[in-house]
């Protein structure tokens, strides 16, 4: 027999707040056009999207978290003494070690929480959202921020046309804390690794390393049509299973808070999933790009601040990207 005693954590977790930082600087298709040969009219037709906002010198990872880690706070009504543990989704903070999930926790006043990052690409909100539910629930944390952010304009090669375009800077930031209902359903996830060539960095940081001054520095790439086809055909399914493992249907959602990766790519998940028209559809993608692991959190609270969504609404939300990973689960809206 065990004599490890059970943990007293919360019957259940939910998300208590909300906060999004966007870098002041906004980027108009206009400005990519100066490096690649295209226009504006086919970027908003092939991705949606009109401006982005990028990250000045001051704007760095821990710098924007910081900011939307404030905001998530405030709207949780907690103090970050009271914060138990800090996870940070990143592919875009350059430094191996230490964490910049320990820089952040230290700068908002944290004391002395559990904080680290993962990596988990577009699907990193959602992977860090399970991991945080699970610290509530088996009593190692009552409160827990999750920050998903990124700077790719770092990592953005303003010479490839396919991808020149696509990307942008935030970080966008929850409090995840005890409740007595369920709030935060079942996670759907998954990767196929087989894949993982689809979208990737060019080179590693060794092959930058050892190429010395001359080589080009390491940008995000990916095949474009693959992924568009995995992203719909394969993440509509992801997002059934996600609804389903919460026993309820698309009838029951109020609210779709899809990575804003592409808005063909949502507008085609919309129409496979066949969602009612009552269901607000997020589409922060047309003014912010994609910011990858700040993208779910950010356009949750671009809805509720404009009022497109409110408190209590039930939202499917589903992150999918590089790995190819993959996460999907159906929240209650703080």
């Amino acid at each position: 027999m065990s004599k490890i005693k059970p943990s007293q954590g919360a019957p259940y977790a939910r998300i208590m707040g909300v906060g999004g930082y966007r870098p002041t600087r906004v980027v108009p298709n206009e400005v990519i056009l100066e490096t690649i040969d295209s226009s504006d009219e086919w970027i908003r037709s092939r991705s949606g999207i009109v401006t982005r906002h990028w990250a000045s010198e001051e704007e760095t990872v821990a710098a924007m978290s910081v900011e939307a880690a404030g905001k998530a706070l405030a709207d949780a009504g907690i103090t970050a003494e009271q914060v138990d543990g800090v996870i940070v989704s990143t592919v875009s903070h350059f430094k191996q070690t230490p964490a910049v999930a320990t820089e952040i926790a230290d700068k908002i006043g944290a004391g002395r929480p559990a904080a680290f990052d993962i990596s988990a690409g577009c699907a990193g909100f959602g992977y860090g959202l399970t991991l945080a539910k699970g610290m509530v629930v088996e009593g190692s944390a009552n409160y827990v921020l999750v920050i998903g952010v990124e700077r790719l304009s770092d990592l953005t090669d303003l010479e490839d046309r396919a991808t020149a375009f696509l990307f942008g800077d935030g970080a966008g930031a929850v409090v995840v804390g005890p409740a007595r209902e369920p709030a935060i359903g079942p996670t759907v996830w998954g990767s196929e690794g087989d894949k993982s060539e689809t979208i990737k960095q060019t080179v590693p940081w060794s092959d930058y390393r050892n190429a010395g001054e001359v080589a080009k520095f390491p940008a995000i790439t990916q095949e474009g049509q693959a992924v568009f086809r995995w992203a719909v055909f394969e993440m509509a399914k992801v997002a059934q299973q996600a609804l389903d493992a919460a026993g309820i249907t698309v009838d029951d959602l109020d609210v779709f808070i899809p990575h804003q990766a592409n808005m063909r790519i949502i507008d085609s998940m919309v129409k496979t999933l066949k969602l009612p028209e009552h269901v607000t559809v997020a589409r922060d993608v047309e003014t912010t790009g994609n910011t990858s692991a700040a993208s779910i959190p950010l356009a949750m609270e671009r809805l509720l601040a404009t009022g497109q969504a409110k408190s209590g609404d039930t939202a499917l939300v589903i992150g999918f990207g590089a790995g190819l990973v993959y996460a999907a689960t159906v929240v209650t809206l703080p």
